[in-house]
């Protein structure tokens, strides 16, 4: 009698179970609200049942929304072929050559919509360390949730039954904050080397701990990562820095041998002074925006990161006897030529992170003509922006950057006020105030109260901040 009341009370907290090994899990166990899942996911799911397909929302959005965690987007997997799939739905297109796929879209939403895929097979093409190049072998649902990486990630929620559907005791791992490679975790390791990323992103991200048996192999096996395509490695290292968690991160994957190739200068500079005061605040402060529900720009957060690097080599340069906006021209090009090798930066990316580490020298010398050119550049924002966390490391005037971040935050008119007033100071140089400039009332933008002198070049600053 005792036994058969704990069989049912563990039936009733897992999901009772099917289809040899199947649980089924109800919203009372789960706890997902209905409410909290994208409509168009939901959208999705409704057109393909119509069709007569399974449809299912799948993967992280389940893990995220069980733990009370909102996803950033919702992936849908079913039984229907992208050539099924695509003409249901008005917009939508096939995507993926080594993972084909269709997207989904609804106004500025993506439901990304999987077939269930298939184990990986001898059949299937690999490069000579076993990464799979192709996966495009389509199988049933029970194959699906086999080919998955992680058990918590192997979760399947039917917004018909609102039930989880879940082949590997997913929800009791998520129950227990453990992240377990679902088969081999060296096979799997050697299929995707993306895998070992993911499982210390998400053992951080949920403030677990990654199964003894799946954390053991990746200290030897962490060189395969240097087998990721570059542009793959970007997309995931992103993830990472976004996940709300970034420095949590990089302490784990340097703990477990898998910071090397990803990061190639971020050991350097967390091991110079300053240099992981910088990258702290900088990643403090955008775990802080993802927490509070804010976009992250990229451009941003790696201009951040590669700064101190780039600071370093500039000052190197003027000590040779190159000019000051040279010398930082070409310390961002070194730099960002050695990240790319292994790190593909997209070059939207990359020149955006040029402006605004090319904008920081300018905030030095307030020309009230140079002013109003800064205020009509495109990164002017985000190069103030980056300009406050440089003075919360110590390495610019808080005072000054003070004034740059209201003159960004007011309206043309009081910029115009802000900056009459400033001509009507005595002049400022690279060190500090100097002689006194002619008082000259200006109307507008469009006037400038420099003389002859109001044109001086200003490539001769470092970047080294006040």
């Amino acid at each position: 009698m005792i036994t058969d009341t704990i069989k049912r009370f563990v039936g009733q907290l897992f999901g009772q179970r099917a289809n040899g090994g199947l649980q089924r899990t109800g919203k009372e166990l789960h706890g997902i609200d209905r409410r909290n899942v994208s409509r168009h996911a939901i959208k999705v799911c409704e057109v393909l049942h119509q069709h007569g397909y399974q449809a299912y929302i799948v993967g992280g959005a389940v893990r995220d929304l069980i733990v009370g965690l909102e996803p950033k987007d919702f992936d849908v997997a079913t039984n229907a072929t992208p050539e099924q799939i695509k003409p249901l739905f008005r917009r939508s297109r096939i995507i993926g050559r080594r993972f084909q796929l269709v997207h989904v879209v609804f106004g500025p939403e993506i439901i990304e919509t999987s077939t269930f895929r298939a184990p990986a097979s001898q059949e299937q093409e690999t490069d000579d360390h076993g990464r799979i190049l192709r996966d495009n072998e389509f199988g049933t649902h029970e194959q699906d949730a086999v080919r998955r990486d992680f058990t918590i990630n192997a979760l399947y929620y039917d917004p018909s039954t609102e039930e989880v559907l879940d082949f590997h005791r997913g929800v009791e791992d998520l129950k227990k904050r453990v992240v377990r490679m679902i088969g081999d975790p060296r096979t799997r390791y050697r299929e995707d080397p993306v895998r070992m990323l993911r499982a210390v992103r998400f053992a951080v991200k949920l403030n677990g701990t990654i199964d003894p048996g799946s954390r053991e192999p990746i200290g030897s096996m962490a060189d395969l990562i240097h087998n990721v395509p570059a542009s793959r490695l970007f997309d995931e290292m992103l993830k990472l820095l976004t996940c709300g968690h970034a420095m949590d991160c990089l302490h784990q994957l340097r703990q477990d041998g898998l910071h090397r190739g990803l990061l190639p200068l971020l050991d350097v500079v967390l091991e110079q002074p300053g240099g992981e005061e910088f990258i702290e605040l900088a990643l403090e402060r955008t775990d802080h925006r993802v927490r509070a529900g804010k976009t992250v720009s990229p451009s941003f957060l790696f201009a951040a990161l590669l700064w101190h690097q780039v600071n370093l080599r500039c000052k190197q340069l003027i000590a040779k006897g190159e000019q000051g906006m040279q010398a930082l021209m070409a310390a961002a090009d070194s730099v960002l030529d050695e990240q790319t090798e292994t790190l593909a930066i997209q070059k939207r990316f990359s020149a955006d992170m040029r402006e605004i580490w090319f904008m920081q020298p300018r905030f030095e010398r307030r020309l009230p003509k140079s002013i109003w050119r800064m205020i009509e550049q495109p990164r002017f924002r985000a190069a103030v922006d980056f300009l406050q966390l440089r003075a919360a490391a110590g390495e610019f005037d808080s005072v000054l950057a003070q004034w740059w971040m209201d003159l960004a935050n007011a309206e043309d008119a009081e910029r115009a006020t802000m900056i009459d007033d400033l001509a009507r100071q005595p002049r400022e140089g690279t060190a500090g105030a100097a002689r006194a400039r002619p008082r000259r009332r200006r109307r507008g933008p469009e006037r400038t109260g420099g003389e002859s002198s109001g044109s001086e070049s200003e490539s001769g600053t470092t970047a080294s901040g006040g």
